[in-house]
């Protein structure tokens, strides 16, 4: 079957360069051979390096992101746990979907769609009576493009002793993200978001004390696939590693190669790509006369909220946009479903000339003048290229 291909801009996966997919293409090995396992140790560290964190307990799981989050929920939460979770989106209330089918006592904290989670009301229901064993929030929420401040929940989970867990699925590579300052035990992502690699893999990491608390659960997880101390087995390296399953060899290949990528770039400068590229997109679509979904100040800048215009069909829309353009964006989700259109800039295509496509294709699409479109997205670059 021949593919056509196509710019991906929506809320992922995002464009995945030739040279990743050149390292998906190496030879298949056994996922024990010595070579494959050297890989694995590579990966181990590169992880902690993305993630900001000095913990041994560094895995991938073999799935997408939802899977992470289905291994963290089953292993930390055993039957009549309490467990707090924040929602203010569709994976918000995934997670606390994934807790109650642990059998566990699920609380939610719901915060609007479309604005972070409220840290005065969590800070007061913190404050009252016996704390949670654990608590979970999306830090970046793609159904809504808002980001939650990880590190006042996190401080807040700390000071009550409180498992925290973070879905940071979007928001890796593409936004500021400290697992240990900002005392987050349990946080996973996905391989498809800002770090332009092919769906399916998913890293997991645990703080010391999270990993304390798996081992000393009194029943196992119901999950076998996802038990991660059995999945430890082997990832443990020195020569212990246990089978497990058989890895996804290539996409492995392709998920180091996007590791190395984003630390080569540097964790600093990727951030501050996607804030730069964000800032273009921006202006070019409000001059396009298209309504920002989310203020600047807890916006995602990897994925821009555009609320649709009353003369706009959205399905006709991103059809057009992919049939006439081979471009994809994000419809609705939720409650935003209908109502807003989701485009990424994340990871390969945080670049400028995807926002050029993005701007130029919605203008032919709205038919809307392009040229005003096209000087606001340049003028805003000029601005940030004179900050700098």
């Amino acid at each position: 079957m021949n593919i056509v291909p196509r710019h991906l801009m929506g809320p992922g996966p995002s464009d995945v360069p030739s040279a990743t997919l050149q390292a998906l293409a190496q030879p298949t090995i056994g996922h024990l051979d010595p070579q494959f396992c050297d890989l694995m140790d590579a990966v181990k560290q590169l992880q902690r390096n993305a993630f900001l964190t000095t913990t041994e307990h560094s895995y991938t799981i073999s799935a997408p992101a939802s899977s992470a989050m289905e291994s963290a929920m089953s292993n930390l939460l055993e039957r009549g746990d309490r467990v707090l979770v924040c929602v203010n989106g569709v994976f918000g209330g995934r997670l606390a979907e994934m807790a109650r089918r642990q059998g566990a006592e699920v609380e939610t904290l719901e915060s609007p769609w479309g604005q972070p989670v409220d840290l005065d009301r969590l800070q007061r229901r913190l404050a009252q009576g016996e704390p949670p064993k654990v608590l979970a929030f999306v830090h970046a929420e793609t159904s809504t493009g808002v980001r939650s401040d990880a590190r006042a929940i996190g401080a807040l989970a700390a000071r009550y002793e409180i498992i925290s867990v973070a879905d940071c699925v979007t928001s890796l590579g593409g936004v500021e993200l400290r697992m240990d300052d900002w005392n987050l035990d349990v946080i996973y992502a996905g391989s498809q978001k800002c770090l332009s690699c092919v769906p399916g893999i998913a890293p997991l990491m645990f703080s010391e004390r999270a990993w304390k608390v798996i081992q000393s659960r009194s029943t196992n997880p119901t999950t076998w696939f996802g038990d991660l101390q059995l999945l430890a087995g082997y990832w443990s390296g020195e020569g212990r590693r246990a089978y497990h399953h058989t890895a996804p060899v290539n996409a492995m290949y392709a998920w180091h190669h996007s590791l190395c990528a984003l630390i080569d770039e540097g964790l600093q400068a990727s951030w501050r790509r996607h804030a730069t590229h964000s800032r273009a997109l921006k202006a070019g679509l409000t001059a396009l006369g298209l309504k920002l979904q989310n203020p600047d100040s807890f916006a995602l800048p990897q994925l821009t909220v555009v609320q649709i215009p009353d003369d706009a069909d959205d399905v006709n829309v991103r059809t057009r946009l992919l049939q006439e353009h081979h471009l994809e964006i994000g419809a609705g989700l939720g409650e935003f479903a209908g109502r807003v259109w989701r485009i990424g800039l994340m990871g390969h295509s945080a670049r400028k000339e995807s926002v050029e496509r993005a701007v130029s294709c919605l203008a032919d699409v709205l038919n809307r003048p392009r040229a005003e479109a096209v000087d606001s997205m340049n003028a805003a670059y000029a601005a940030i290229g004179e900050a700098a």
